[in-house]
């Protein structure tokens, strides 16, 4: 069964708000993380998003997947560094790797197309 990354992006940034209602200082705390971490410095933000997908691959999450797709499309992501993103998360993370990295190939199709 294929899994709709839309709506999962979407679950994803609801969950974080309905816990930023009940936890306000950690999310606003990880909110601030989130804005220096992904500014744009040595590493542009596309490139940031592209390497958070990896990661979110290696990780198996799901809502990584989902959220991280989505704004790599967003940052102007082409499918071709996708799918070298994807390579690199196979690279570090083996098999499962793969099974995730398939996942993010539909995520990201899902959110361009």
């Amino acid at each position: 069964m294929t899994k709709d990354y839309k709506s999962l992006a979407h679950d994803v940034v609801k969950g974080v708000g309905v816990l930023g209602e009940s936890e306000p200082g950690v999310m606003k705390a990880f909110g601030l993380l989130a804005a220096e971490a992904t500014k744009s410095k040595a590493l542009d933000i596309k490139m940031k998003e592209l390497m958070a997908l990896a990661i979110g691959i290696t990780s198996h999450c799901d809502g990584c997947v989902a959220y991280h797709a989505k704004k790599a499309e967003q940052h102007g992501a082409t499918r071709e560094e996708v799918v070298e993103t994807i390579a690199l998360a196979i690279y570090m993370g083996g098999g499962p790797a793969a099974v995730y990295g398939a996942e993010a190939l539909t995520a990201f199709d899902q959110f361009s197309g």
